[in-house]
Parts: C-alpha cells; structure tokens; sequence
C-alpha cells in the first residue's frame, strides 16, 4: 500500500463519504496485480462512488454524477460522460468538504429515489 499524499487524500475523502452517509457500505473491488489494494467503492441504495488512487491523482468518481448538483463546480473530470462525473484531486489540492459532503448525500438520495 502506498502511504503518501494518495493514502492521506483517500482516507479524507472516505471520512467526508461516512459523515454524509455514516450507514455507507465500503467494499474493495476491482484488485489486481497493478492494484493489489484495489478500489474502495461506497454504496448506499447502489453506487454513490469509488475512489481510484493514480500516479498523480486521486480520482472520485460518482456513478450518477451528470444528475447531481454541483454549485460550488466540485467535478473536474468526465465532464462529457453520459452518466458518470468525477473528481481528480492532485497532491497540494484539498476538495471543500463540506460541498463534498452534500454531493454525497444528493448522491444517496438520488439512489433511494
């Protein structure tokens, strides 16, 4: 497991998912070789979000992005995406939490319909 500016952005990020949803189930999908830790994925009523750790990114992606609001502009990546929208967070950048927290919690709610 790689423990630098990655590790510290997931677990923050993975902080702000539980504070807006504390009854969120975390799972590891998707390990591999080039992955051996895999990708940590929230749902709650389905996908909210999985968090991809690469070189020089963190990437969040929220499975039904395009339909959730997004004053503060959080989504920085897959803006063209059918359906899906992401955040890339890069090491020196931080996300507002609190606008992160709300995305979650639209997210959950978009879920249970």
């Amino acid at each position: 497991m790689t423990t630098d500016w990655r590790t510290d952005t997931v677990d923050t990020l993975r902080t702000l998912v539980t504070r807006a949803e504390p009854d969120v189930v975390e799972e590891v999908k998707w390990r591999k070789p080039t992955n051996p830790d895999g990708v940590p994925t929230f749902s709650s009523s389905g996908l909210v979000c999985t968090l991809e750790t690469y070189k020089d990114k963190v990437k969040v992606t929220f499975a039904k992005g395009a339909s959730l609001p997004d004053p503060t502009g959080l989504f920085n990546a897959s803006l063209d995406a059918g359906t899906r929208r992401a955040i890339d967070v890069r090491e020196g950048e931080s996300v507002d939490g609190d606008a992160f927290v709300e995305l979650v919690r639209a997210a959950v709610a978009l879920n249970r319909g």
